[in-house]
């Protein structure tokens, strides 16, 4: 009898994850932050040397491309320094071991982090934190041209942090240039904020912006209604030098998991969060999607899906009714699986539960999972029902609206071969290129290519004096002597089947 309820039991577990894999959708984020402030995913010191660091990173690379995740959104900014070279802010700490001070061999690491991520068809998200000026209140640390240093006028100092003042035109400014600079220097996917706008308020303390509000509000206007006038003036400037540069690089926010509280607004959802993003950090990502100022929403719910004041669950459906015009990402916290008070984050089922909620949504266009070393260590039982989930490839969604791009005029200039690998050549696009996609297929059959399952693999892009080509290991080409592909441009669209004879 024991025997049999084993037997039904492991049969009842496989037909689940089977299920999940077979609801695979063939587009779908599969997102994973990589968090450097304070050194809590990469690099693992700030003073250890780059060959380590360069092999932690691949490390990571490398677990998630197993995984089947398509994009790293990698944090670059994290307290008023950066993880590149720059005139406009301190190496990081984070990075070299003490601020403001790297070596020549750093001054080519993000290029390098950014061709592996691509390498591995991956994205890569230039994640930064705007407003925070400081970690803590440690200024005699800071490195001389550190904004607090040259402009402390800048500064408001709240908690055990300084924080840039969002109601000064001169931060707005500074901080899209900051924006303008990685777009035009790097080859980026998207630029993506996290909730920090606004601090989280702190009981007794006071965020003390009464100049700037006496000088810069328009009269009558409430300093709630000022602030997050300030932070939509930076979301809209944001995307307004992104989309000048290159319109194909995205622009994502990833805002605290409640907009508001339904006991404050009727529009708002059945939680009961102790605070909201509209009333307390004062962004509005409704006003957002509204003006079309950004490519994807990721909410952070990072409860579980029953929690009482925070339903995970009620939470992703009042996003999923509420959130147009945009790709919605849900922010999932795999940081808590297993070890959080709550005792449902104990069911090693509740992170992938939260996956099949999004994917049953009809708006929800995948995941993005906080942290990176979250599913290295620790919670292999969860990371193994996520990588069952995760059995097939899967392409990163499209840009969302229409887009002035076409496909139908891109070939193949030529093509050849060694004994590894064969090289694409292309010509005829009229944006850049991204990927080539090949597919398990005998036929080019366009309603068979939108299973998921039918991804064999995902080429990069590479280019050579100007030409776009593909470096495909023979390894990823199909048995037969047919090889059915399509072409992915920046923007995410997708090209009709073709054949190349091989």
């Amino acid at each position: 009898m024991k025997h049999l309820l084993f037997i039904s039991t492991l049969v009842a577990l496989c037909t689940s994850c089977g299920s999940l894999s077979e609801k695979s959708p063939k587009r779908e984020m599969r997102a994973v932050w990589i968090a450097t402030v304070v050194n809590i995913d990469w690099p693992k010191e700030g003073g250890d040397p780059i060959s380590k660091k360069k092999k932690d990173f691949i490390e990571i690379l490398d677990f998630y491309e197993e995984m089947n995740f398509n994009t790293a959104i990698v944090q670059i900014r994290t307290a008023g320094d950066a993880f590149y070279p720059t005139q406009k802010a301190p190496w990081s700490r984070y990075l070299t071991g003490k601020e403001g001070e790297a070596s020549a061999d750093y001054d080519v690491l993000l290029e390098w982090m950014i061709e592996e991520t691509h390498d591995r068809g991956m994205e890569f998200h230039a994640w930064l934190n705007p407003y925070r000026a400081t970690f803590n209140l440690d200024t005699a640390s800071l490195a001389k041209n550190h904004d607090l240093n040259k402009h402390p006028e800048w500064m408001i100092k709240y908690g055990t942090k300084y924080y840039y003042n969002p109601g000064l035109p001169e931060v707005q400014q500074h901080l899209t240039d900051i924006t303008a600079e990685l777009v035009e220097r790097y080859d980026l996917d998207a630029i993506h904020f996290d909730d920090y706008f606004y601090p989280y308020k702190i009981a007794g303390e006071t965020f003390n912006d009464t100049k700037s509000f006496k000088k810069y509000s328009y009269e009558d206007q409430s300093v709630e209604d000022w602030r997050r006038a300030n932070v939509d003036s930076l979301i809209k400037k944001t995307h307004q030098v992104i989309k000048a540069r290159k319109p194909w690089v995205q622009f994502g926010i990833s805002p605290f998991g409640v907009w508001r509280n339904n006991d404050k607004d009727p529009k708002g959802s059945d939680s009961k969060a102790g605070q909201t993003n509209y009333d307390d950090l004062y962004a509005d990502p409704m006003s957002w999607l509204r003006n079309g100022w950004i490519d994807y929403l990721a909410p952070q719910l990072y409860w579980t899906l029953d929690h009482p004041l925070a339903s995970h669950r009620k939470l992703l459906n009042w996003w999923n009714e509420n959130t147009e015009n945009v790709n919605l990402y849900i922010g999932n916290g795999a940081y808590r699986a297993l070890t959080d008070k709550d005792e449902a984050w104990h069911n090693e089922k509740e992170l992938v539960d939260q996956l099949q909620l999004a994917r049953s949504a009809d708006r929800v266009n995948g995941n993005a999972y906080f942290s990176a070393k979250s599913l290295m260590a620790d919670r292999e039982p969860v990371a193994e029902l996520l990588r069952k989930a995760y059995q097939f490839k899967a392409l990163p969604p499209a840009l969302p609206g229409e887009k002035n791009t076409s496909l139908t005029g891109v070939q193949i200039s030529r093509f050849n071969q060694d004994e590894e690998q064969l090289f694409v050549y292309m010509k005829g696009q009229q944006h850049p290129l991204k990927n080539l996609v090949i597919y398990d297929l005998k036929k080019a059959r366009a309603q068979q290519a939108e299973k998921a399952s039918r991804i064999k693999a995902v080429i990069p892009v590479s280019q050579q004096e100007g030409i776009d080509f593909f470096r495909i290991d023979k390894s990823d080409l199909p048995s037969q002597k047919v090889m059915i592909y399509s072409i992915i441009d920046r923007f995410g669209n997708e090209s009709e089947l073709r054949t190349l004879g091989l």
